[in-house]
């Protein structure tokens, strides 16, 4: 994992494990969705934001609306290099942009965009994100502009 900066989004590393295939040994496009949201979350961790610790200050991010773009196959054993940008911050949501490459050759596999919105855990209204998860990001390398 590294940290975002204007040149580098952050990036997530993982494996395809067996379960994430289909019969043939190819994912299951499906879970190319499944290996951006763990690196959305560990976009948060690596800024010190636990999920766990977020749904305990009556925060949550759930997806709002999601794009993705299916360019190659990835297969059983294939290291992933699975990125988190951060291309906007508003008020109460993130929009991230991701891609989902090979390790080995760097061939794109899938890309998408993900609007992420921040609501209350108890009745899932929109909430404003938290100053210091903010902060965080703008220092991190998101420019304060797209608020």
């Amino acid at each position: 994992m590294r940290a975002e900066t204007a040149g580098q989004p952050f990036t997530h590393r993982c494996r395809v494990y067996y379960e994430d295939t289909d019969a043939g040994g190819i994912v299951y496009y499906v879970n190319y969705l499944k290996f951006m949201e763990r690196a959305r979350t560990e976009r948060l961790r690596s800024l010190g934001f636990a999920q766990s610790q977020l749904a305990g200050q009556d925060l949550l991010f759930v997806v709002h609306s999601s794009e993705a773009r299916y360019h190659a196959p990835a297969r059983l054993d294939d290291e992933l290099l699975v990125t988190a940008e951060v291309v906007e911050m508003k008020r109460a949501s993130l929009r991230f942009r991701q891609q989902v490459r090979r390790a080995q050759d760097d061939l794109l596999l899938c890309e998408g965009q993900f609007l992420v919105a921040c609501v209350r855990t108890e009745n899932l209204k929109p909430r404003p994100i938290p100053e210091a998860l903010r902060t965080a990001f703008v220092e991190s390398g998101l420019p304060p502009a797209g608020e």
